[in-house]
C-alpha cells in the first residue's frame, strides 16, 4: 500500500520535483503527459471537454500531426478554428461551421443592400434640396413646383436666365427632374 502511494507521487512529480497535471489530452487518451507533450499548452487539464469535441471530429492522431507541422506561432489560432470547427460539427453534423458562414454572408448581403438603399436615398434628398433651392433663390418668391409642368417650366426659366446659384453641387441636369420631388425613389 504505501509503494504504491509512493508511485503515484513519482508519476505525479516531473524531473524539477513539482507536481506536473496531465493535460486534458493525456487524461482522455489515458497515457502519461510528458514534458514537451504537443497538446498540453493548448488543451489544459480544466478543460476537458475541449479536446474531448476535437478528438472525437478529427482524432488525436490527426490533431498531433497538424499541431507538428505547424509553427509555434500558428498553433495556437490553429488550435481555436480546430475547436471551433468540432463544436460546429457537433451542433451541426452536414454543414459544420459552413451554415454559421452561409448565414453571415446572408446578413452581409443584406445590409450592403440596405446600405446602397439608403446611399440612393440621401442622394435623392440632395437631389430634391438642390432642386428646391434652385427653384426658391431663382424665381423670386415664386410659389414652389407643384407639378410637372410648372417645374419644367421653371427650369426652363432657370436655365434661360442664367442665374443659376454657382455653389450648387450638382449639374442643371439634375434639377430637371421636378416631377418626382417629394416621392420617395424607393419603398420596402
Amino acid at each position: 500500500m504505501e509503494r504504491e502511494g509512493r508511485e503515484m507521487v513519482a508519476r505525479k512529480q516531473g524531473s524539477g520535483g513539482a507536481a506536473v497535471s496531465p493535460c486534458a489530452a493525456c487524461k482522455l487518451l489515458r497515457r502519461r503527459c510528458v514534458q514537451d507533450c504537443i497538446f498540453a499548452p493548448y488543451f489544459p487539464a480544466d478543460e476537458p471537454q475541449k479536446f474531448a469535441t476535437v478528438h472525437k471530429v478529427f482524432g488525436a492522431s490527426n490533431v498531433s500531426k497538424l499541431l507538428q507541422d505547424l509553427s509555434m506561432v500558428q498553433r495556437s489560432d490553429a488550435v481555436s478554428s480546430l475547436v471551433y470547427e468540432a463544436n460546429a460539427r457537433v451542433r451541426d453534423p452536414v454543414y459544420g461551421c459552413v451554415a454559421s458562414i452561409s448565414s453571415l454572408q446572408r446578413q452581409i448581403n443584406l445590409l450592403h443592400a440596405q446600405l446602397a438603399l439608403a446611399q440612393a436615398e440621401i442622394v435623392h434628398l440632395h437631389l430634391q434640396n438642390a432642386a428646391l433651392f434652385a427653384c426658391t433663390s431663382t424665381v423670386a418668391m415664386a410659389p414652389l413646383c407643384s407639378d410637372a409642368t410648372a417645374s419644367a417650366n421653371t427650369s426652363q426659366s432657370v436655365i434661360d436666365s442664367g442665374n443659376i446659384n454657382e455653389k450648387t453641387i450638382f449639374s442643371i441636369d439634375m434639377l430637371l427632374d421636378h416631377a418626382n420631388i417629394g416621392l420617395p425613389m424607393w419603398s420596402c
